[in-house]
């Protein structure tokens, strides 16, 4: 039972009683997923079986490449996961504590990142998974695909056709099941059931429980400001622009992540399926005498523990992320020379844009005071409700305000005027003339509320960045963080688009529908504000969004820059892949869950078709 008092320790949940705990307990050991052939230390591991295919990290793809690869029964398939499983924490189950997996905690990488030239020299956390099912164990939920011009720029720069739009359809269809939302409400003229799939392994739905009093003014606002804001039946279908009504990753008022899809009951008890977790990899090694071949890893459960060794006979996969990733292949002796020789490490593989290229999509947060109390502000400032809504969600097995996530019924997407100051001194970074520059949420809250007062708030995403990062190693030590510089705002489009992205809101949130409902701004950011101030305020105010990518990017084959080929080899070794979002040339205009989830599924496919 200690471990369950650990768990409403970690959410900040709320006080309760010993009987909502022991509820809570039943429930989250009925729900979770049976840990049959899930082992918890390499002792455990049978050491009488060899493994085709090591997966590196069981994340979002991780699990995804393991799931496929095993349909084949003659395929055995060992993934190691430098974390624990999910199973019966709290915040990683109900919807609406996503908010509260940003703070540091076991369950996490707990990163920071390098000073930011670009926001004033800040530090920032930076939270990444370290835990079964990576970042989709811990993300807020968003499913959002991005355009069919993004998928299109990756076939082009690639090279692969297979990237394209068209191509990853069945891709689509294969990962996402679509699901009613928690409330079953009808929703007919939400989505277009023609642009999803209802039998693939990851659920989907709309938003259940949605407040009327914000759903209907978005909707008002669609049809006031239609040339700027118009309604979009379903921007998962390939073109984006205008305001939709929200999807996420979210089944019967519960996180559907790639640990209880991909590796749902139905799937871990396979015999060829492998899962250790605690099993960090610390280096890839040269296996017999080809230089070409990292076939052996060598794994630790922590920093002091003795390192394991265990060898695939046909290959390896790199699925630890745009951070993990890059700094796992220098660590091998995997990346730049210049780099490499200053921690003394032997160049075995010269690949110079390991690590490089980062793109990361900036965020901005606008808030406004409401004249309503119907917003879940309380639900985060008052612990007696939150207990309540507890109650409610663990004995109608999901059902209530906290089995959806807190952000908002709709996404708006839009692009930069033709008249932008920034298109005019800049190129455009988008992917095509129907790809969205900003991304809004329109939340019905705020996740950080003021002790008093009720909010609705507006989450700007730039999710064409032209600013690029780095990931560099720190030390030669596996355990110790690597140097992480996002490269927030350090090119003058980005601030420039913030600053239109600002107006935008101010447009949305000026329509006649709001009269009377929108009191004013949280901060003193007006229509009238100068450019320094805009500025200021930028630089002071933006984080970045969970949505890296590019670290270990994919390139034509024989290309001389990029990390690995479209087929997702690493250049120049036989039998090693990156299968995650280090691939992706750039970020695409969305939140990156989908885009993981796809790479995972054609990754798959690309390896069974080599074997």
């Amino acid at each position: 039972m200690q471990r369950y008092k650990n768990v409403f320790s970690e959410t900040q949940a709320c006080k309760i009683s010993d009987m909502l705990l022991l509820l809570s307990l039943v429930f989250l050991s009925l729900a979770g997923t049976a840990l049959a052939d899930i082992y918890n230390n390499v002792d455990e591991l049978p050491r009488n079986l060899t493994f085709d295919f090591i997966v590196i990290g069981g994340g979002t793809a991780g699990n995804v490449v393991a799931n496929r690869l095993t349909e084949n029964p003659s395929f055995s398939v060992l993934v190691l996961e430098a974390g624990p499983s999910p199973e019966g924490q709290l915040n990683h189950t109900v919807p609406f504590f996503s908010i509260f997996l940003r703070e540091q905690s076991p369950l996490d990488w707990n990163y920071t990142t390098v000073p930011q030239v670009g926001l004033d020299g800040s530090a920032l956390q930076y939270p990444r998974g370290r835990i079964l099912g990576g970042c989709s164990s811990m993300n807020r939920l968003a499913y959002v695909r991005g355009s069919s011009e993004d998928y299109d720029r990756y076939a082009n720069v690639t090279g692969d056709n297979g990237w394209s739009w068209n191509e990853i359809q069945p891709y689509i269809r294969k990962n996402e099941r679509w699901t009613s939302p928690t409330d079953n409400h009808n929703t007919s003229g939400q989505f277009n059931p023609a642009v999803h799939g209802f039998h693939g392994i990851n659920s989907v739905s709309l938003a259940g429980f949605p407040s009327p009093t914000v759903q209907d003014r978005v909707i008002q606002v669609t049809e006031e400001l239609s040339d700027e804001f118009p309604f979009n039946l379903d921007y998962n279908s390939g073109f984006q622009l205008g305001v939709g009504w929200a999807q996420s990753t979210i089944k019967h008022g519960k996180r559907s992540s790639s640990f209880t899809s991909y590796l749902g009951p139905e799937f871990v008890g396979r015999q060829n399926l492998h899962i250790l977790l605690n099993a960090q990899v610390t280096r890839l090694l040269q296996t017999n005498s080809d230089p070409t071949e990292f076939l052996t890893v060598e794994f630790a459960e922590n920093k002091d523990a003795p390192r394991q060794r265990v060898t695939a006979t046909k290959e390896v996969i790199i699925s630890t992320g745009s951070v993990g990733t890059p700094t796992l292949l220098l660590n091998s002796g995997i990346g730049d020379p210049n780099q490499l020789s200053r921690f003394g490490i032997k160049t075995l593989i010269n690949i110079p844009d390991v690590g490089k290229n980062l793109s990361n999509q900036p965020m901005l947060t606008l808030s406004y005071f409401v004249n309503s109390t119907n917003t879940f502000d309380d639900i985060i400032r008052n612990l007696t409700l939150r207990s309540e809504l507890i109650r409610q969600w663990i004995e109608t097995d999901g059902d209530g305000p906290l089995g959806i996530g807190p952000y908002g019924t709709h996404q708006v997407f839009t692009r930069l005027s033709k008249n932008s100051t920034a298109l005019e001194t800049n190129p455009d970074p988008a992917a095509g003339p129907n790809t969205a520059h900003i991304q809004s949420g329109i939340q019905n809250g705020d996740i950080s509320p003021p002790p008093e007062g009720h909010f609705m708030t507006i989450s700007l995403s730039l999710n064409t960045p032209t600013s690029r990062g780095s990931i560099q190693l720190n030390t030669t030590d596996a355990f110790d963080q690597p140097l992480i510089d996002l490269g927030l705002l350090t090119t003058d489009f980005d601030v420039l688009a913030l600053k239109e992205g600002i107006g935008i809101a101010q447009r949305f949130v000026g329509a006649r529908a709001w009269d009377g409902y929108v009191l004013g701004p949280l901060s003193n950011i007006t229509a009238s504000s100068t450019d320094a101030e805009l500025e200021a305020f930028i630089r002071a105010n933006t984080s970045p969004n969970g949505h890296i990518v590019s670290t270990a990017s994919m390139s034509p084959k024989g290309a001389q820059h990029g990390v690995v080929d479209p087929d997702l080899r690493v250049k120049g070794i036989a039998r090693l892949r990156v299968v995650d979002a280090s691939i992706l040339p750039f970020v695409p205009s969305a939140n990156t869950q989908f885009a993981v989830y796809m790479v995972g599924e054609r990754g798959a496919d690309l390896i069974k078709a080599a074997w």
